[in-house]
Protein backbone atom coordinates (compact mmCIF):
# COMPACT_ATOMS: atom_id res chain seq x y z
CA UNK A 1 0.00 0.00 0.00
CA UNK A 2 2.58 2.58 1.16
CA UNK A 3 4.99 1.26 -1.45
CA UNK A 4 2.63 1.82 -4.39
CA UNK A 5 1.67 5.39 -3.47
CA UNK A 6 5.31 6.31 -2.89
CA UNK A 7 6.29 4.81 -6.25
CA UNK A 8 3.55 6.83 -7.98
CA UNK A 9 4.80 10.05 -6.42
CA UNK A 10 8.29 9.21 -7.56
CA UNK A 11 6.95 8.47 -11.06
CA UNK A 12 5.64 12.03 -11.37
CA UNK A 13 9.17 13.39 -10.97
CA UNK A 14 10.96 11.09 -13.40
CA UNK A 15 9.74 11.47 -16.97
CA UNK A 16 12.07 8.90 -18.55
CA UNK A 17 11.49 5.19 -18.42
CA UNK A 18 13.10 3.02 -15.77
CA UNK A 19 15.36 1.24 -18.24
CA UNK A 20 18.10 3.87 -17.69
CA UNK A 21 21.43 2.59 -16.35
CA UNK A 22 22.58 3.81 -12.94
CA UNK A 23 25.41 5.59 -14.78
CA UNK A 24 23.09 8.53 -15.53
CA UNK A 25 23.53 11.63 -13.39
CA UNK A 26 19.87 12.41 -12.88
CA UNK A 27 18.02 10.31 -10.32
CA UNK A 28 15.84 8.53 -12.89
CA UNK A 29 15.83 5.13 -11.22
CA UNK A 30 15.05 4.31 -7.64
CA UNK A 31 18.66 3.35 -6.90
CA UNK A 32 21.76 4.68 -5.18
CA UNK A 33 23.23 7.33 -7.48
CA UNK A 34 26.86 7.70 -8.67
CA UNK A 35 27.86 10.86 -6.82
CA UNK A 36 31.36 10.13 -5.43
CA UNK A 37 34.31 11.28 -7.60
CA UNK A 38 38.10 10.82 -7.26
CA UNK A 39 38.69 13.69 -4.78
CA UNK A 40 35.74 12.53 -2.64
CA UNK A 41 37.10 8.97 -2.89
CA UNK A 42 40.56 9.99 -1.61
CA UNK A 43 38.89 12.11 1.13
CA UNK A 44 36.73 9.11 2.06
CA UNK A 45 39.83 6.92 2.50
CA UNK A 46 42.09 9.51 4.18
CA UNK A 47 39.18 10.94 6.18
CA UNK A 48 38.03 7.55 7.48
CA UNK A 49 41.49 6.16 8.24
CA UNK A 50 42.81 9.26 10.04
CA UNK A 51 40.24 9.34 12.78
CA UNK A 52 40.81 8.68 16.41
CA UNK A 53 43.45 5.96 15.94
CA UNK A 54 46.60 8.06 15.58
CA UNK A 55 45.60 10.15 18.60
CA UNK A 56 44.70 7.11 20.78
CA UNK A 57 46.77 4.13 19.53
CA UNK A 58 50.39 5.45 19.86
CA UNK A 59 50.11 4.69 23.57
CA UNK A 60 48.84 1.13 23.02
CA UNK A 61 51.44 0.29 20.33
CA UNK A 62 54.27 1.60 22.55
CA UNK A 63 52.91 -0.22 25.63
CA UNK A 64 53.15 -3.54 23.75
CA UNK A 65 56.69 -3.16 22.34
CA UNK A 66 58.25 -0.91 25.00
CA UNK A 67 60.65 1.23 22.90
CA UNK A 68 60.65 3.96 20.25
CA UNK A 69 62.42 1.97 17.47
CA UNK A 70 60.08 -1.04 17.30
CA UNK A 71 57.11 1.33 17.76
CA UNK A 72 57.98 3.35 14.60
CA UNK A 73 58.79 0.13 12.71
CA UNK A 74 55.34 -1.28 13.53
CA UNK A 75 53.60 1.92 12.36
CA UNK A 76 55.41 1.70 9.00
CA UNK A 77 54.75 -2.07 8.69
CA UNK A 78 51.03 -1.55 9.40
CA UNK A 79 50.92 1.01 6.56
CA UNK A 80 52.58 -1.42 4.14
CA UNK A 81 50.15 -4.19 5.15
CA UNK A 82 47.14 -1.86 4.74
CA UNK A 83 48.41 -0.88 1.24
CA UNK A 84 48.84 -4.56 0.23
CA UNK A 85 45.38 -5.38 1.60
CA UNK A 86 43.87 -2.43 -0.27
CA UNK A 87 45.53 -3.53 -3.54
CA UNK A 88 43.79 -6.92 -3.14
CA UNK A 89 40.54 -5.04 -2.61
CA UNK A 90 41.23 -2.88 -5.70
CA UNK A 91 41.30 -6.03 -7.84
CA UNK A 92 38.17 -7.38 -6.15
CA UNK A 93 36.33 -4.03 -6.37
CA UNK A 94 36.98 -3.56 -10.10
CA UNK A 95 36.18 -7.23 -10.81
CA UNK A 96 32.91 -7.29 -8.83
CA UNK A 97 31.51 -3.75 -8.94
CA UNK A 98 28.91 -4.17 -6.19
CA UNK A 99 28.67 -2.17 -2.98
CA UNK A 100 28.96 -3.89 0.40
CA UNK A 101 32.72 -4.45 0.80
CA UNK A 102 33.66 -8.05 1.57
CA UNK A 103 30.04 -9.24 1.37
CA UNK A 104 29.67 -9.61 -2.45
CA UNK A 105 33.26 -10.94 -2.75
CA UNK A 106 32.64 -13.72 -0.21
CA UNK A 107 29.30 -14.43 -1.92
CA UNK A 108 31.01 -14.86 -5.33
CA UNK A 109 33.97 -16.86 -3.98
CA UNK A 110 32.40 -19.18 -1.39
CA UNK A 111 28.61 -18.82 -1.67
CA UNK A 112 25.99 -17.40 0.71
CA UNK A 113 27.04 -18.92 4.08
CA UNK A 114 30.42 -17.13 4.60
CA UNK A 115 28.84 -13.96 3.17
CA UNK A 116 25.98 -14.24 5.67
CA UNK A 117 28.38 -14.85 8.58
CA UNK A 118 30.32 -11.74 7.51
CA UNK A 119 27.21 -9.57 7.36
CA UNK A 120 25.94 -11.05 10.65
CA UNK A 121 29.24 -10.28 12.45
CA UNK A 122 29.75 -6.91 10.78
CA UNK A 123 26.26 -5.59 11.35
CA UNK A 124 26.04 -6.66 14.98
CA UNK A 125 29.69 -6.47 16.17
CA UNK A 126 32.51 -5.04 14.10
CA UNK A 127 30.94 -2.05 12.33
CA UNK A 128 28.84 -0.68 15.22
CA UNK A 129 31.66 -1.26 17.75
CA UNK A 130 34.03 0.61 15.42
CA UNK A 131 31.52 3.48 15.15
CA UNK A 132 31.15 3.46 18.95
CA UNK A 133 34.94 3.49 19.57
CA UNK A 134 35.39 6.49 17.26
CA UNK A 135 32.55 8.44 18.86
CA UNK A 136 33.83 7.63 22.38
CA UNK A 137 37.26 8.95 21.34
CA UNK A 138 35.60 12.08 19.96
CA UNK A 139 33.71 12.58 23.23
CA UNK A 140 36.90 12.11 25.29
CA UNK A 141 38.83 14.73 23.32
CA UNK A 142 35.90 17.16 23.07
CA UNK A 143 35.23 17.10 26.82
CA UNK A 144 38.89 17.14 28.04
CA UNK A 145 39.33 20.98 27.82
CA UNK A 146 36.29 21.48 30.10
CA UNK A 147 37.80 19.34 32.88
CA UNK A 148 41.40 20.62 33.34
CA UNK A 149 43.51 18.50 35.66
CA UNK A 150 41.07 15.56 35.86
CA UNK A 151 39.36 13.01 33.65
CA UNK A 152 35.90 13.90 32.29
CA UNK A 153 33.04 11.91 33.93
CA UNK A 154 32.02 8.77 32.04
CA UNK A 155 28.39 9.97 31.86
CA UNK A 156 29.44 13.11 29.98
CA UNK A 157 31.62 11.12 27.55
CA UNK A 158 28.90 8.58 26.81
CA UNK A 159 26.12 11.16 26.35
CA UNK A 160 28.32 13.19 24.02
CA UNK A 161 29.25 10.06 22.00
CA UNK A 162 25.56 9.10 21.69
CA UNK A 163 24.71 12.64 20.51
CA UNK A 164 27.48 12.41 17.86
CA UNK A 165 26.06 9.11 16.57
CA UNK A 166 22.57 10.62 16.30
CA UNK A 167 23.78 13.69 14.36
CA UNK A 168 25.92 11.66 11.92
CA UNK A 169 23.10 9.16 11.34
CA UNK A 170 20.67 11.99 10.52
CA UNK A 171 23.11 13.72 8.12
CA UNK A 172 23.80 10.48 6.20
CA UNK A 173 20.09 9.58 6.06
CA UNK A 174 19.26 12.99 4.59
CA UNK A 175 21.66 13.12 1.63
CA UNK A 176 24.57 11.31 -0.03
CA UNK A 177 25.96 14.65 -1.23
CA UNK A 178 25.66 16.24 2.23
CA UNK A 179 27.48 13.26 3.82
CA UNK A 180 30.13 13.46 1.09
CA UNK A 181 30.61 17.26 1.42
CA UNK A 182 30.81 16.96 5.22
CA UNK A 183 33.48 14.27 4.74
CA UNK A 184 35.52 16.54 2.43
CA UNK A 185 35.31 19.47 4.88
CA UNK A 186 36.29 17.35 7.91
CA UNK A 187 39.16 15.72 5.97
CA UNK A 188 40.52 19.21 5.20
CA UNK A 189 40.21 20.09 8.92
CA UNK A 190 42.07 16.94 10.02
CA UNK A 191 44.85 17.52 7.47
CA UNK A 192 45.38 20.93 9.16
CA UNK A 193 45.98 19.33 12.59
CA UNK A 194 48.14 16.58 11.05
CA UNK A 195 50.23 19.26 9.29
CA UNK A 196 50.55 21.31 12.50
CA UNK A 197 51.81 18.27 14.48
CA UNK A 198 54.23 17.15 11.70
CA UNK A 199 55.67 20.65 11.06
CA UNK A 200 56.12 21.25 14.83
CA UNK A 201 57.98 17.91 15.05
CA UNK A 202 60.26 18.71 12.10
CA UNK A 203 61.09 22.14 13.60
CA UNK A 204 61.94 20.53 16.97
CA UNK A 205 64.11 17.89 15.26
CA UNK A 206 65.92 20.65 13.35
CA UNK A 207 66.56 22.35 16.72
CA UNK A 208 68.32 19.16 17.87
CA UNK A 209 65.59 17.51 20.01
CA UNK A 210 66.75 13.99 19.20
CA UNK A 211 67.59 12.59 22.65
CA UNK A 212 64.51 10.29 22.71
CA UNK A 213 65.69 8.57 19.50
CA UNK A 214 69.12 7.53 20.88
CA UNK A 215 69.33 3.76 21.57
CA UNK A 216 65.79 3.53 20.25
CA UNK A 217 65.68 -0.30 20.42
CA UNK A 218 66.93 -0.42 24.02
CA UNK A 219 64.44 -1.82 26.59
CA UNK A 220 62.19 -3.19 23.83
CA UNK A 221 60.14 -6.25 24.80
CA UNK A 222 59.57 -8.27 21.65
CA UNK A 223 57.51 -11.48 21.59
CA UNK A 224 54.98 -12.97 19.17
CA UNK A 225 52.06 -11.89 21.33
CA UNK A 226 53.37 -8.36 21.99
CA UNK A 227 54.00 -7.78 18.26
CA UNK A 228 50.55 -9.24 17.47
CA UNK A 229 48.81 -6.91 19.93
CA UNK A 230 50.92 -3.93 18.81
CA UNK A 231 49.87 -4.70 15.22
CA UNK A 232 46.21 -4.85 16.31
CA UNK A 233 46.43 -1.38 17.79
CA UNK A 234 48.43 0.00 14.87
CA UNK A 235 46.11 -1.54 12.30
CA UNK A 236 43.12 -0.16 14.20
CA UNK A 237 44.50 3.30 13.36
CA UNK A 238 44.68 2.23 9.68
CA UNK A 239 41.22 0.67 9.67
CA UNK A 240 39.19 2.13 6.85
CA UNK A 241 41.58 1.17 4.02
CA UNK A 242 38.78 -0.91 2.52
CA UNK A 243 36.00 1.69 2.93
CA UNK A 244 35.61 2.62 -0.75
CA UNK A 245 34.70 -0.99 -1.58
CA UNK A 246 31.52 -0.51 0.42
CA UNK A 247 30.27 2.21 -1.93
CA UNK A 248 31.53 0.93 -5.32
CA UNK A 249 28.05 1.40 -6.86
CA UNK A 250 28.15 5.11 -5.97
CA UNK A 251 31.63 5.79 -7.42
CA UNK A 252 31.85 7.66 -10.70
CA UNK A 253 34.02 5.55 -13.07
CA UNK A 254 34.99 2.94 -10.42
CA UNK A 255 37.56 1.22 -12.69
CA UNK A 256 39.72 4.35 -12.59
CA UNK A 257 38.74 6.05 -9.33
CA UNK A 258 38.77 3.05 -6.96
CA UNK A 259 42.42 2.00 -7.53
CA UNK A 260 43.64 5.61 -7.87
CA UNK A 261 42.03 6.63 -4.56
CA UNK A 262 43.70 3.64 -2.85
CA UNK A 263 47.15 4.21 -4.41
CA UNK A 264 47.14 7.92 -3.47
CA UNK A 265 45.28 7.74 -0.15
CA UNK A 266 46.93 4.94 1.85
CA UNK A 267 50.65 5.76 1.29
CA UNK A 268 49.76 9.38 2.16
CA UNK A 269 48.28 8.21 5.48
CA UNK A 270 51.31 5.96 6.21
CA UNK A 271 53.77 8.84 5.76
CA UNK A 272 51.60 11.08 7.98
CA UNK A 273 51.38 8.43 10.72
CA UNK A 274 55.13 7.76 10.93
CA UNK A 275 55.90 11.52 10.96
CA UNK A 276 53.23 12.18 13.64
CA UNK A 277 54.77 9.49 15.87
CA UNK A 278 58.25 10.98 15.35
CA UNK A 279 56.79 14.37 16.34
CA UNK A 280 55.31 12.89 19.54
CA UNK A 281 58.68 11.41 20.51
CA UNK A 282 60.52 14.72 20.00
CA UNK A 283 58.47 16.15 22.90
CA UNK A 284 57.77 13.12 25.12
CA UNK A 285 59.85 10.23 26.41
CA UNK A 286 58.35 6.73 26.19
CA UNK A 287 57.27 6.92 29.86
CA UNK A 288 55.62 10.32 29.44
CA UNK A 289 53.76 9.17 26.33
CA UNK A 290 52.43 6.12 28.19
CA UNK A 291 51.26 8.29 31.10
CA UNK A 292 49.50 10.82 28.85
CA UNK A 293 45.69 10.74 28.99
CA UNK A 294 45.37 12.07 25.41
CA UNK A 295 48.68 12.00 23.52
CA UNK A 296 47.89 14.72 20.97
CA UNK A 297 46.57 17.09 23.67
CA UNK A 298 49.76 16.64 25.75
CA UNK A 299 51.77 17.39 22.59
CA UNK A 300 49.71 20.55 22.02
CA UNK A 301 50.16 21.72 25.63
CA UNK A 302 53.96 21.43 25.36
CA UNK A 303 54.50 22.79 21.86
CA UNK A 304 51.65 25.12 20.94
CA UNK A 305 50.94 26.82 24.26
CA UNK A 306 49.03 29.27 24.53
CA UNK A 307 47.19 28.07 21.37
CA UNK A 308 47.04 24.48 22.65
CA UNK A 309 43.19 24.51 22.52
CA UNK A 310 43.57 24.04 18.72
CA UNK A 311 44.58 20.39 19.20
CA UNK A 312 41.49 18.99 21.01
CA UNK A 313 39.24 21.05 18.70
CA UNK A 314 40.77 19.66 15.49
CA UNK A 315 41.10 16.13 16.92
CA UNK A 316 37.36 16.29 17.63
CA UNK A 317 36.82 17.32 13.97
CA UNK A 318 39.06 14.45 12.88
CA UNK A 319 37.22 11.79 14.87
CA UNK A 320 33.81 13.08 13.74
CA UNK A 321 35.08 12.87 10.13
CA UNK A 322 36.13 9.27 10.65
CA UNK A 323 32.78 8.42 12.26
CA UNK A 324 30.96 10.07 9.34
CA UNK A 325 32.96 8.04 6.79
CA UNK A 326 32.33 4.81 8.73
CA UNK A 327 28.59 5.50 8.89
CA UNK A 328 28.44 6.49 5.20
CA UNK A 329 30.03 3.22 4.07
CA UNK A 330 28.70 0.73 6.67
CA UNK A 331 25.12 1.79 5.95
CA UNK A 332 25.70 0.36 2.45
CA UNK A 333 26.59 -3.06 3.89
CA UNK A 334 23.28 -3.24 5.79
CA UNK A 335 21.55 -2.17 2.55
CA UNK A 336 23.23 -4.88 0.41
CA UNK A 337 22.59 -7.62 3.01
CA UNK A 338 18.91 -6.61 3.13
CA UNK A 339 18.78 -6.65 -0.68
CA UNK A 340 20.13 -10.24 -0.75
CA UNK A 341 17.49 -11.37 1.77
CA UNK A 342 20.10 -11.87 4.54
CA UNK A 343 18.62 -9.14 6.73
CA UNK A 344 15.17 -7.63 7.18
CA UNK A 345 13.91 -6.58 3.75
CA UNK A 346 13.08 -3.07 4.94
CA UNK A 347 16.81 -2.44 5.51
CA UNK A 348 17.39 -2.58 1.73
CA UNK A 349 14.78 0.10 1.01
CA UNK A 350 15.72 3.53 -0.35
CA UNK A 351 14.32 6.92 0.60
CA UNK A 352 12.02 8.18 -2.18
CA UNK A 353 12.94 11.85 -1.86
CA UNK A 354 16.58 11.57 -0.91
CA UNK A 355 17.77 8.32 -2.58
CA UNK A 356 19.74 7.24 0.53
CA UNK A 357 19.52 3.83 2.28
CA UNK A 358 17.93 5.58 5.29
CA UNK A 359 16.57 2.49 7.17
CA UNK A 360 20.00 0.79 6.96
CA UNK A 361 21.80 3.86 8.33
CA UNK A 362 19.28 4.36 11.17
CA UNK A 363 19.54 0.66 12.14
CA UNK A 364 23.34 0.93 12.21
CA UNK A 365 23.28 4.08 14.39
CA UNK A 366 20.88 2.42 16.86
CA UNK A 367 23.15 -0.63 17.32
CA UNK A 368 26.23 1.64 17.78
CA UNK A 369 24.49 3.51 20.63
CA UNK A 370 24.03 0.15 22.45
CA UNK A 371 27.83 -0.41 22.27
CA UNK A 372 28.52 2.93 23.95
CA UNK A 373 26.87 1.81 27.20
CA UNK A 374 29.60 -0.68 28.35
CA UNK A 375 32.28 1.09 26.20
CA UNK A 376 35.91 0.52 27.24
CA UNK A 377 38.00 1.52 24.23
CA UNK A 378 40.96 -0.90 24.57
CA UNK A 379 38.93 -4.10 24.97
CA UNK A 380 36.57 -3.02 22.18
CA UNK A 381 39.58 -2.52 19.85
CA UNK A 382 41.00 -6.00 20.59
CA UNK A 383 37.73 -7.86 19.92
CA UNK A 384 37.00 -5.71 16.91
CA UNK A 385 40.43 -6.41 15.36
CA UNK A 386 40.23 -10.13 16.09
CA UNK A 387 36.85 -10.52 14.36
CA UNK A 388 37.69 -8.24 11.47
CA UNK A 389 40.95 -9.97 10.51
CA UNK A 390 39.19 -13.33 10.26
CA UNK A 391 37.12 -11.90 7.40
CA UNK A 392 39.95 -9.89 5.81
CA UNK A 393 41.87 -13.19 5.60
CA UNK A 394 38.85 -15.03 4.16
CA UNK A 395 38.36 -12.31 1.53
CA UNK A 396 41.97 -12.47 0.31
CA UNK A 397 41.73 -16.30 0.20
CA UNK A 398 38.60 -15.68 -1.91
CA UNK A 399 40.65 -13.57 -4.32
CA UNK A 400 43.20 -16.41 -4.72
CA UNK A 401 40.38 -18.98 -5.16
CA UNK A 402 38.61 -16.88 -7.84
CA UNK A 403 41.84 -16.68 -9.88
CA UNK A 404 41.22 -20.40 -10.56
CA UNK A 405 37.43 -20.80 -10.27
CA UNK A 406 36.24 -17.56 -11.95
CA UNK A 407 38.73 -17.06 -14.78
CA UNK A 408 36.01 -15.61 -17.02
CA UNK A 409 35.54 -12.47 -14.85
CA UNK A 410 36.98 -9.26 -16.31
CA UNK A 411 39.90 -7.96 -14.19
CA UNK A 412 40.78 -4.33 -15.04
CA UNK A 413 43.44 -4.57 -12.31
CA UNK A 414 45.42 -7.76 -11.80
CA UNK A 415 47.89 -7.77 -8.91
CA UNK A 416 50.71 -10.35 -8.48
CA UNK A 417 49.37 -13.44 -6.67
CA UNK A 418 52.09 -13.09 -3.99
CA UNK A 419 50.30 -10.01 -2.54
CA UNK A 420 47.06 -11.81 -1.50
CA UNK A 421 49.21 -14.73 -0.25
CA UNK A 422 51.18 -12.35 2.05
CA UNK A 423 47.99 -10.65 3.31
CA UNK A 424 46.38 -14.05 3.98
CA UNK A 425 49.41 -15.31 5.96
CA UNK A 426 49.60 -12.10 8.01
CA UNK A 427 45.87 -12.22 8.79
CA UNK A 428 46.20 -15.86 9.96
CA UNK A 429 49.10 -14.78 12.23
CA UNK A 430 47.09 -11.83 13.58
CA UNK A 431 44.14 -14.07 14.39
CA UNK A 432 46.22 -16.84 16.02
CA UNK A 433 48.88 -14.78 17.88
CA UNK A 434 46.70 -13.43 20.72
CA UNK A 435 44.85 -16.76 21.15
CA UNK A 436 48.10 -18.74 21.51
CA UNK A 437 50.06 -16.25 23.62
CA UNK A 438 47.36 -14.76 25.86
CA UNK A 439 44.21 -16.85 25.57
CA UNK A 440 41.09 -15.09 26.84
CA UNK A 441 37.51 -16.26 27.02
CA UNK A 442 36.49 -13.16 25.08
CA UNK A 443 38.06 -14.55 21.87
CA UNK A 444 36.09 -17.78 22.32
CA UNK A 445 32.86 -15.75 22.76
CA UNK A 446 33.73 -13.88 19.59
CA UNK A 447 34.16 -17.12 17.57
CA UNK A 448 30.97 -18.59 19.09
CA UNK A 449 29.05 -15.45 18.15
CA UNK A 450 30.28 -15.68 14.53
CA UNK A 451 29.28 -19.37 14.40
CA UNK A 452 25.89 -18.65 15.99
CA UNK A 453 25.12 -16.90 12.70
CA UNK A 454 24.86 -20.40 11.18
CA UNK A 455 21.78 -21.15 13.31
CA UNK A 456 20.16 -17.88 12.23
CA UNK A 457 21.05 -18.62 8.58
CA UNK A 458 19.56 -22.13 8.63
CA UNK A 459 16.33 -21.03 10.34
CA UNK A 460 15.56 -17.74 8.64
CA UNK A 461 17.42 -17.69 5.31
CA UNK A 462 17.62 -21.36 4.27
CA UNK A 463 14.25 -22.64 5.56
CA UNK A 464 12.57 -19.20 5.42
CA UNK A 465 10.24 -19.70 8.39
CA UNK A 466 6.91 -17.96 7.88
CA UNK A 467 6.19 -16.53 11.32
CA UNK A 468 8.99 -13.91 11.32
CA UNK A 469 7.65 -12.65 7.98
CA UNK A 470 4.13 -12.40 9.42
CA UNK A 471 5.48 -10.32 12.31
CA UNK A 472 7.75 -8.17 10.12
CA UNK A 473 5.21 -7.37 7.37
CA UNK A 474 3.10 -4.85 9.32
CA UNK A 475 6.30 -3.37 10.87
CA UNK A 476 7.80 -3.00 7.37
CA UNK A 477 4.65 -1.33 6.05
CA UNK A 478 4.53 1.21 8.89
CA UNK A 479 8.25 1.93 8.58
CA UNK A 480 7.82 2.45 4.82
CA UNK A 481 5.15 5.07 5.40
CA UNK A 482 7.01 6.71 8.28
CA UNK A 483 10.40 6.95 6.49
CA UNK A 484 9.00 7.21 2.92
CA UNK A 485 11.11 4.37 1.58
CA UNK A 486 10.61 1.80 -1.22
CA UNK A 487 12.56 -1.21 -2.51
CA UNK A 488 15.42 -0.40 -4.91
CA UNK A 489 14.67 -1.13 -8.56
CA UNK A 490 16.58 -3.80 -10.41
CA UNK A 491 19.48 -2.32 -12.36
CA UNK A 492 19.32 -3.13 -16.06
CA UNK A 493 22.82 -3.15 -17.50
Amino acid sequence: MGEESLRKRKGEHSGKEDGQSVQSHEPQTMNLQKQVGLISGICMIVGTIIGSGIFVSPKSVLANVGAVGPCLTIWAACGILATLGALCYAELGTMITKSGGEYPYLMEAFGPIPAFLFSWTSLLVTKPSSFAIICLSFAEYASTPFYPGCDPPQVVIKCLAAAAIVVITIVNSLSVKLGSYLQNFLTAAKMIIVTIIIVSGIVLLAQGKTENFEDSFKESKISVSSIGLAFYNGLWAYDGWNQLNYITEELKNPYRNLPLSIIIGIPLVTVCYVLINISYFTVMTSTELLQSQAVAVTFGDRVLYPASWIVPLFVAFSTIGSANGTCFTAGRLVYVAGREGHMLKVLSYISVKRLTPAPAIIFYGAIAIIYIIPGDIDTLINYFSFAVWIFYGLTTIGLIVMRFTRKELRRPIRIPIIIPVIVTLVSILLVLAPIISAPELAYLYCVLFILSGLIVYVLFVHFKFNWPQKISKPITMHLQMLLEVVPAEEVTE
